[in-house]
């Protein structure tokens, strides 16, 4: 039993316990494609109105529902966690499994609340996406760590799970909450989803240990270091050279240089990464230190910390991008 356990925790320190196992670093994961699908609308006010419906969307795919994902896999994970993550709440025996579960239902049922209240506010088929979106995102996220199916077993279900919850329905939803879906959403989505299912192939680094021990197919356990990163780049690299293509085809030429541009440094830092996965793209270490630590996480294993710092860049290059092709595609329609 741990130190933390024998000790009677106070109430500001379970507190914290429940707001660490919804992992907030994460919540901030959904907020681009959220910005996205809005930007994309091209029908939100600058009123007080609108500017609720945007927050409640956030709360209820971020502290809600992606809190509700990382609570029940730490739920399930116990005992990888006890190798991979040993300080966090459950297995430092801050949170026992019953508080754990019980932070689970809370989040959940408010997330399905806000989902609800959008639906009946918003009415037609647009709050029917809004609330089948986060109706669907919960269940994958609990079918994706509890058994029997733990989707997180195997990365050809893994990977599309994530992708599936974090970027591709909060997309759409955030679209539906100010219009009807635009043509171009689709697309967008859909980019998302790729770009989200890329970046979480190499989010699996950092459990590759507890994943052996566990019997997680994750792609590096059964690949490698490199063979995850050629597989990971080569996905990301279409995603740009599509999104290229499609900016030109709706006439976004400007933005069709910055796409190319971006794709560019994209592949001068793949390849310093293929060449030395564990301390490639060593000069952008103190933008994840001292910069965007605290927004992408930390991390102890030496091809963990190398994707990191290629996210940095990654997502600046990407979501820059993303959100002035929705900015564009909103134009269109205002």
């Amino acid at each position: 039993m741990s130190v933390i356990a024998k000790k009677r925790l106070s109430f500001t320190d379970k507190v914290r316990a429940h707001l660490e196992i919804l992992d907030p670093v994460t919540w901030i994961s959904v907020f681009p494609p959220l910005a996205g699908g809005v930007m994309a609308s091209g029908a939100m006010q600058p009123t007080l109105h609108d500017y609720l419906l945007l927050l409640g969307i956030f709360l209820m795919f971020g502290p809600l529902g992606t809190g509700f994902s990382q609570t029940i896999n730490d739920y399930y994970d116990l005992e990888l966690d006890k190798v991979n993550e040993p300080t966090r709440p459950i297995p430092s025996g801050r949170l026992t499994k019953k508080e754990a579960a019980w932070n689970s239902v809370v989040v959940a049922v408010l997330a399905l609340a806000i989902g609800i209240a959008l639906w009946l506010h918003i009415g037609g088929t647009r709050g029917l996406i809004i609330v089948s979106s986060i109706t669907a995102g919960l269940f994958v996220a609990y079918i994706y760590s509890a058994p029997p199916l733990k989707l997180k077993k195997n990365i050809l279900t893994s990977a599309p799970a994530v992708g599936f919850s974090y970027s591709f329905i909060t997309f759409f939803s955030a679209n539906a909450l100010f219009s009807d879906i635009r043509p171009e959403v689709y697309w967008l989505a859909g980019l998302n989803f790729f770009m989200a299912v890329a970046l979480i192939i190499l989010n699996d680094f950092k459990s590759v240990k507890g994943d052996k021990e566990g019997g997680l197919k994750s792609l590096t356990v059964m690949i490698g270091t490199r063979g995850t990163f050629l597989v990971s780049f080569i996905i990301i690299d279409v995603v740009f050279l599509v999104f290229a293509w499609l900016e030109y085809q709706w006439g976004f030429y400007y933005l069709v240089v910055l796409m190319l541009g971006g794709l560019a440094m994209n592949i001068y830092l793949q390849v310093k990464l293929f060449i030395d996965p564990k301390s490639g793209v060593g000069f952008m270490e103190s933008a994840v230190d001292d910069v965007f630590g605290n927004t992408i996480g930390q991390s102890d294993v030496s091809e963990h910390k190398a994707y990191l710092r290629f996210q940095v860049a990654n997502n600046v290059l990407f979501l820059s991008n993303n959100l002035f092709a929705a900015g564009a595609i909103g134009m269109k329609y205002m």
